[in-house]
C-alpha cells in the first residue's frame, strides 16, 4: 500500500509498516522532551538503534528538547544514516497552540534533515499515539507542513509518513488527497 503525492518534483509518500525497517537518511523519532527514550515509535527506535542513540542524545542534549523542536544523532543499528527526535505536543483540546507546535515540529525536522544533507525522511504520526492528539487532525498539519515546505525548499526529495494502523493510513490518505499543488 503506497500513495504518492509530487510537490515541485519531489514526493510525499505514505506506506503502512514499520518506520525502523526504512532505508532513508532520516527517521524521526517521536520524542519526549527529555529524549529519554520511551514506548511506541521511540522505544521502538531505541530498542532497534541500540544504546548509542541515547548515549548520544545524553552527551550532546542534556537539557533535551522543547515540544515543537527537534535535534539529530547518529542512527545506531538503525539503516538510516540520522535520528531526528523531533518533540511533538500533547493534545490538550486543541486551544493550547498544539495546531502551531506540531506544524512547528514537522519543520525543524526538515531542517535538519536538508541541513543535514538527506535527501529521504521517514516521519510516523508524530504526537498521535500516547500524546493523544487526533490523527486526521495531525495528519493534515503533518502533510500540509510537508507539501509547504517542499513547495518553498524543493528538497528533500522524499518525505515518507510510516505508519503503523490503518485508522492513520486512511487519515494520511485523506490529508494528502485534499492538498492542492
Amino acid at each position: 500500500m503506497s500513495e504518492k503525492l509530487n510537490v515541485n518534483g519531489q514526493a510525499i509518500e505514505l506506506v503502512q509498516g514499520d518506520i525502523t525497517d526504512q532505508c532513508v537518511d532520516a527517521i524521526v523519532n517521536a520524542a519526549n522532551s527529555r529524549l529519554a527514550g520511551g514506548a511506541g515509535v521511540d522505544g521502538a527506535i531505541h530498542r532497534r538503534g541500540g544504546p548509542s542513540i541515547m548515549s548520544e542524545t545524553r552527551r550532546r542534549y542534556p537539557d533535551g528538547c522543547p515540544t515543537g523542536s527537534a535535534v539529530i544523532s547518529a542512527a545506531g543499528d538503525l539503516p538510516a544514516r540520522f535520528v531526528i527526535h523531533a518533540v511533538g505536543p500533547i493534545w490538550q483540546g486543541g486551544d493550547s497552540g498544539e495546531p502551531e507546535l506540531l506544524a512547528s515540529t514537522h519543520r525543524r525536522g526538515l531542517e535538519l534533515a536538508v541541513e543535514h544533507d538527506c535527501h529521504s525522511i521517514a516521519f510516523p504520526a508524530i504526537s498521535t499515539g500516547v500524546y493523544g492528539y487526533p490523527v486526521d487532525k495531525a495528519a493534515a498539519i503533518a502533510i500540509g507542513t510537508s507539501a509547504e515546505f517542499l513547495d518553498e525548499f524543493s528538497k528533500p526529495s522524499t518525505i515518507r509518513f510510516v505508519l503503523f494502523s490503518r485508522d492513520a493510513v486512511e487519515a494520511f490518505t485523506a490529508a494528502l488527497r485534499s492538498v492542492k499543488v
